[in-house]
């Protein structure tokens, strides 16, 4: 198991985000969350649906993150004008503030994990995630033989 590739994925990934959990921390939220506040200064994203489909996560627990950034005083609900049944999402200054220092978290995690990688290997690493998301997007169903 060691070897696999997914074991090693996942466990980079979790590693990752546990170490940006221990820093935001500081600021009372979670990884999750924080890219939650990142997607949402970007404009690209606007409601939970859009949230969910991007990160993979079921609606009912993108709801309970949404309601405790809510509570926190981060993110805004608002009724959307032209569909009433639609709820977009928007940062408050207080959100809209500290999703400026999430990058600044998320570039420090990454630097200390990947100290020792040049440039080129990391752009190689890049290139290998892309394919694998690019193979991903195909929606080809997968067969077990």
């Amino acid at each position: 198991m060691d070897d696999s590739i997914g074991y090693l994925l996942a466990r980079s990934r979790t590693m990752l985000m546990k170490s940006s959990d221990d820093l935001l921390s500081e600021f009372g939220i979670t990884h999750t969350q924080g890219a939650i506040l990142l997607m949402l200064s970007t404009g690209k994203y606007s409601t939970a649906a859009d949230l969910s489909r991007e990160t993979y996560t079921d609606g009912a627990s993108m709801k309970r993150m949404i309601d405790r950034l809510s509570a926190r005083g981060l993110i805004l609900r608002e009724p959307c004008p032209q569909d009433r049944r639609l709820v977009k999402l928007g940062l408050t200054a207080d959100g809209a503030e500290l999703a400026k220092k999430i990058p600044l978290v998320f570039c420090a995690v990454l630097n200390q994990h990947f100290a020792g990688f040049s440039a080129e290997e990391i752009g190689f690493l890049k290139s290998l995630l892309r394919r694998v998301i690019a193979n991903n997007s195909q929606h080809q169903p997968i067969k077990i033989r």
